[in-house]
């Protein structure tokens, strides 16, 4: 095959050619816990790339390629990360409130609403832009709301 049909960095197969990871259009809205979390992974991800320098990577290295485009990533939410402080104790859901809801079909779930990066859903937390935290936001203990389809009612605030 003719060296015209290929990309410059795909002629011999061993480059590495990662796309940058996607950056939300919303606010970076996070956390003191999430602006340190975001502080860490780019400080791991400055580390690995030394590290893969270190080992004789010369940038067509997949280990490096995941390094920088980590690093990249968390230098960029670094920079444009802006701190929401704790919520106001006024008894309606905020961004960093953690609440607690039962579900239509007897589930009683808790998460607190955080930003984006360091949501886990599986760990308690929920980014701000995700439809469950949305329909929640403003809302009291007593008020329902629509989530999944379904209806939750609010039992806790914290």
């Amino acid at each position: 095959m003719s060296v015209a049909f290929t990309k410059e960095n795909d002629r011999d197969g061993t480059e590495a050619n990662l796309q940058d990871r996607p950056i939300s259009p919303h606010p970076n809205l996070v956390t003191a816990e999430g602006l340190a979390m975001i502080a860490a992974a780019l400080e791991a991800a400055r580390a690995a790339v030394q590290e893969a320098r270190a080992a004789g990577e010369d940038g067509t290295g997949l280990a490096l390629a995941r390094a920088a485009r980590d690093f990249r990533y968390y230098a960029a939410r670094q920079a444009d990360a802006e701190i929401v402080p704790p919520p106001p104790a006024d008894g309606r859901v905020h961004f960093g409130s953690r609440v607690t809801f039962d579900r239509d079909d007897g589930r009683r779930q808790t998460f607190r609403i955080v930003g984006e990066d360091e949501a886990e859903p599986a760990k308690g937390t929920i980014s701000y832009v995700s439809p469950v935290a949305r329909a929640l936001m403003g809302k009291q203990v007593g008020d329902v709301a629509v989530v999944g389809g379904g209806e939750v009612e609010i039992v806790a605030i914290g």
